[in-house]
Parts: C-alpha cells; sequence; structure tokens
C-alpha cells in the first residue's frame, strides 16, 4: 500500500530526523570520486547525516580512497566514514555492518555505481513525516550512456522502480534508492546476509507482510545508476536477475519466471527481422528514432536467455535463510 507523506505543518516534529547513508563498496576506486562528490553536495544538513560507506574485501584502492575521503571531508564538517565486511563477501552483508554502526533515525540506502541528486536525500526523509511510512522508495534513473548497451538501457528504462513497485507478489524498491527507519529493523532483523541477490525485495516483503508499516514511493528522490557498458556486464546483470528470481522462489514462494522457448524465439526473431527491423532503421535514417531501437529485440532476447540461465543454475545457500536480529539497544 502507498501512503503519502504528512506535510511538514502537520507534523509535531521541529528537528529533522538524523539519517545515516549506507553503501556497500566492493572494487569501486572508479566510482567513488563521483559517488562522494554527489555525497558531499547533499543538501541535507550536514550536521543531521552521517555517511557510511562499506568496503566488502576490495582487491582494488576502495579503501585506501575511503579513508583519504573521510578525513577530507571531517575538515568540512562533513561525517564520512569508512567501514570493512571482510567476513562475508555480499553487498547485504556490508549493508548489515553499516546498520550495526549507524546512528540515524532513518537508514538510506545506495550503491557505489550510482550518483544520487543533490536533494535525494531532503526528498527521501521527507516521506517519513507520516509516521505509518516504515520504508520509503525513491526513483531510478539512467546515468547518459556512451555505449549501445548503456543506452539501450537508458531508453528501455532499466532499473526504474515504478517495475519492482508494480510486482505481482508484493512491491518493492531497490537498495539503490531505499530508506528504512532504524526501529523496523529491530523489529523483523537485517538483511540476510549469505544472500548475493534478491535481497532488497525479501527485505520489503518481509516488512511489508509481517509489520504494519507502510511504503511510499518518493519519485522526485532521484538517483543515477550507471548501466553495464559490456555484453559481459550485461550477461551478468541479467543473469543475477535470474538468480534473484528463483533464491525469492525458494524464500516467499514467488512464481518462477516462464522459460523463453525456441519457438518463441523464433518467432520474436522472425518478426523483428520482417517487421521491426526495416520500420526502425528507415525512422533512424530520418532522424525519427534511435539506431539504439534496432537492436533492441536481440538484446532483450539475449538477456532473457541470460536470466534463463541464472534461474536455472541458482541454488539458494542454505545459510541465506538466516537472519540476524538487531538489539533494541542499538542506537
Amino acid at each position: 500500500m502507498l501512503l503519502k507523506p504528512i506535510t511538514n505543518n502537520e507534523s509535531n516534529s521541529t528537528e529533522l530526523p538524523k539519517v545515516s547513508v549506507i553503501v556497500p563498496i566492493y572494487n569501486g576506486e572508479t566510482d567513488l570520486p563521483d559517488l562522494i562528490r554527489c555525497l558531499i553536495t547533499q543538501t541535507y544538513p550536514a550536521d543531521r547525516v552521517e555517511y557510511l560507506l562499506v568496503d566488502n574485501n576490495s582487491s582494488d584502492r576502495t579503501l585506501e580512497i575511503l579513508q583519504k575521503a573521510a578525513l577530507e571531508a571531517q575538515s568540512q564538517g562533513i561525517k564520512l566514514y569508512p567501514l570493512t565486511e571482510n567476513q562475508i563477501q555480499s553487498s547485504y552483508a556490508a549493508r548489515n555492518k553499516g546498520i550495526h554502526t549507524a546512528t540515524g533515525d532513518i537508514l538510506a540506502f545506495t550503491d557505489a555505481d550510482c550518483r544520487p541528486l543533490p536533494q535525494w536525500l531532503s526528498l527521501l526523509v521527507e516521506a517519513f513525516t507520516n509516521p505509518k511510512v516504515g520504508l520509503v522508495v525513491g526513483e531510478i534513473a539512467a546515468l547518459p550512456g556512451k555505449t549501445l548497451l548503456e543506452k539501450h538501457a537508458e531508453r528501455q528504462s532499466t532499473l526504474t522502480q515504478k517495475d519492482t513497485l508494480a510486482h505481482p507478489f508484493c512491491p518493492y524498491g531497490q537498495t539503490a534508492n531505499l530508506a528504512i527507519r532504524h526501529e523496523v529493523f529491530q523489529e523483523i532483523g537485517l538483511f540476510r546476509p549469505y544472500m548475493t541477490t534478491g535481497g532488497d525485495a525479501d527485505m520489503c516483503w518481509r516488512i511489508q507482510r509481517e509489520t504494519d508499516w507502510q511504503l511510499y514511493f518518493a519519485e522526485t528522490a532521484i538517483v543515477q545508476h550507471r548501466h553495464r557498458a559490456n555484453l559481459q556486464e550485461f550477461r551478468s546483470q541479467w543473469q543475477r536477475y535470474g538468480r534473484s528470481n528463483k533464491y525469492l522462489h525458494e524464500l516467499h514462494g514467488v512464481e518462477l519466471r516462464p522459460k523463453l522457448n525456441a519457438k518463441k524465439s523464433l518467432y520474436l526473431m522472425s518478426r523483428w527481422l520482417l517487421k521491426e527491423l526495416p520500420m526502425t532503421t528507415v525512422k533512424a535514417v530520418a532522424g525519427k528514432g534511435s539506431f539504439v531501437d534496432i537492436l533492441g529485440t536481440p538484446i532483450n532476447l539475449y538477456g532473457a536467455w541470460a536470466r534463463d540461465v541464472g534461474q536455472q543454475q541458482a541454488q539458494l545457500p542454505a545459510q541465506a535463510r538466516e537472519i540476524e536480529s538487531l538489539p533494541k539497544n542499538n542506537s
């Protein structure tokens, strides 16, 4: 159920909530400069926010960059703290590390390959003025891409939260742009640390199905996301989606994605060759369309094939059923 926030003049609170922003990072040295720049230029008051950047056993210069950034941020009155999670290789374990350390009333999550817009945090937190709201989902938009696959993902609105909020089982938001009240974790526990994908849906579903907390979509609280630039990254992304489907099927009974069979693939490719390819080519040449659209169907079919492979090969680790609790006195 999606609720509207209560406006500031309806709220009894005269002080902005304290916020902890948690970012898991694995081999993020390329992304970190832009990410950190986006964090320290947030419009949310610096004295009401802390940034917890969690290195998840990186093999590059991630930790070194974080330590240097923390010193520079401190000189500007910004609380940016580098943390490490080296025991479990999982972004959800890294997020749990941040949750254990966090002192905020609201915990906001994003990823290393995301670029939050300046008002992201302010707009995300605003929805919590409604006391019934326990989790807030912000929107994910594409960073301008250079490669064919990046431009394709942008035109397809890949990763938009509008798709996950329309999930037939239950709405959810991706942790690239998600905020949750601290006290919610005390009620239902933390992320499943041994999950490698699908943990965001699992968390949102547990909150909505096991508590009375409600979800709100803050569409104007935007982070931009860097899409996959090459075929290897693209295949890995869609295989991960397939694994997520399988894990959520085992944990929540969600229906598996139907496999794309040879007959349907042949039909879609034939329609593309005989109808879509000529039409999109003519439009692109005439300047009424994009050349990216020409290969839209083959790219989508390749993604569907990769997702099928991921779903078929996935095996939920036994430890992924474990949920760690958060002590009530954690603050």
